[in-house]
């Protein structure tokens, strides 16, 4: 592991922070006064507006969402995260679940689906697992920032040997493609390994893999 990478792994898990999307007021704080007793960071929202309008893409933790809001369901909601390019895990809660809901839920990517009135024990098992995915999201979208700001220093050529290598060609064959000496893709190879802080052909192919 390279000292970027490791760097990387010791800096995780990050602040986290469970987002309560719940149009009841009341359900809302008291939901806020219990995780306040936990020592777990929340922020709560109103509705959808709400929520896009003040929660920031940067912060990591999860998202507690009542299925039903006033100005969208929550499906609709957690399809236009996606759009939005908000990346948090999302556990559904309503007291109107039923069955063809709740795997619409599942099957869009939800932690879980729990019913009102919540138990705390599985509303805490439920946010644990959605901290711990988000944490690995995390570190998945820093490693890719990380290997795509190594990219950006390759000159164009040595895009084009870093796309050819990965994708299984030889050196003679990269050569063919590109139409210059073996000994050129050769160098171009090495200063590739060098920018890339890649030990070897198949870890290359692992970042490339990340960016692409």
């Amino acid at each position: 592991m390279t000292v970027a990478a490791t760097v990387l792994e010791n800096s995780f898990p990050l602040r986290q922070v469970v987002h309560i999307v719940e149009d009841d007021e009341q359900f809302r704080l008291s939901l806020q006064d219990l995780f306040q007793s936990l020592d777990i960071e929340s922020d709560a929202f109103e509705n959808a507006a709400d929520f896009f309008a003040r929660a920031s893409r940067d912060v990591a933790g999860c998202i507690l969402l009542d299925v039903r809001l006033p100005d969208v369901n929550g499906i609709e909601f957690q399809s236009e995260l996606e759009v939005r390019g908000y990346e948090l895990p999302v556990i559904f809660m309503t007291a109107h679940g039923d069955v063809a809901t709740s795997v619409n839920a599942m099957k869009a990517g939800a932690i879980d689906f729990l019913q009102k009135p919540l138990r705390t024990y599985e509303l805490l098992d439920a946010i644990s697992a959605a901290f711990a995915i988000d944490t690995e999201q995390q570190k998945h979208r820093a490693r890719r920032q990380l290997v795509r700001q190594r990219a950006a220093t390759l000159t164009p050529r040595e895009v084009q040997v870093l796309g050819l290598v990965t994708s299984g060609l030889m050196n003679k064959q990269v050569a063919y493609e590109l139409g210059i000496s073996e000994i050129m893709v050769k160098l171009h190879r090495g200063s590739v390994m060098r920018k890339m802080q890649a030990s070897s052909l198949a870890e290359l192919v692992r970042q490339f893999e990340l960016i692409n």
